[in-house]
């Protein structure tokens, strides 16, 4: 076995036993070197290899720092918890919040796009414009996942979903007070490996499979007035569907 995969596999046993908790640092290239008794490239690999397995997010003029793989639990039923709630958290805030984790959902820009594909999932026709929204998730400041979400303008416009900055509260209850409640959803879930740029912003290194979530929300009368995008860190999210219903007693023939 090549020298820098020994050095990583003592790295990755400290990590996991506690050793080296979620938020600290590495010891710096030179003490590994020394430690070790391996050349600067060896170790250099040796990291290399924590970072692509997602254990480990390398900062620039910081240091090498442990990443916390603590899961957020996301029920199926977070939206009615959220709204339900006296308060001004979105559903991923909320879900977060009870499980004393500090999570929060930041803006990351609004503006009109055109998108056929996108369009057509909104039954719009293509050349339509739609009000664009990406957002970002994170927890004690580390981003586990992003959405991209698009909107109908007239929809935008009664909920005022094109101003910018964070919809307090979330937008499922801004389309509530404007009077165009989502009453039901088609959601997909699906997985596989993220791009360098996803792996990047999530901090999970190539070899972490990302969840991916698209969900289509409709008004009473069936209209589509959302579609959501979600990438996710598949090591962060834990994806919750419970006390669904089963048709009991109907018989196949």
């Amino acid at each position: 076995m090549p020298r820098y995969r020994d050095i990583a596999d003592e790295l990755r046993q400290e990590i996991e036993r506690g050793d080296l908790p979620p938020g600290s640092t590495l010891p710096f290239t030179n003490e590994l070197m020394a430690r070790f008794n391996a050349a600067k490239g060896t170790v250099r690999a040796a990291v290399d290899v924590l970072a692509q397995e997602g254990l480990v997010v390398v900062r620039r003029r910081y240091g090498t720092v442990v990443r916390d793989r603590r899961t957020v639990r996301i029920p199926l039923n977070r939206y009615r918890r959220s709204l339900e709630s006296s308060g001004q958290l979105g559903p991923f805030e909320a879900a977060c919040k009870e499980q004393g984790l500090s999570g929060v959902m930041e803006s990351r820009g609004v503006g009109r796009v055109r998108d056929p594909a996108v369009a057509a999932l909104l039954d719009l026709p293509s050349e339509d414009e739609l009000v664009f929204r990406r957002r970002e998730a994170l927890i004690d400041q580390q981003v586990v996942q992003f959405q991209e979400a698009w909107y109908p303008l007239d929809v935008a416009a009664a909920a005022d979903l094109e101003r910018e900055g964070k919809i307090e509260g979330g937008v499922y209850r801004a389309l509530i007070e404007a009077g165009i409640p989502a009453v039901s959803a088609d959601e997909r879930v699906g997985a596989r490996m993220p791009t360098k740029e996803e792996a990047d912003q999530l901090g999970t290194g190539t070899s972490t499979p990302v969840l991916t979530i698209e969900r289509i929300s409709r008004w009473a009368d069936g209209r589509p007035i959302e579609v959501l995008r979600v990438v996710a860190a598949g090591d962060r999210m834990d994806l919750a569907y419970e006390a669904l219903p089963l048709p009991i007693g109907r018989r196949s023939t």
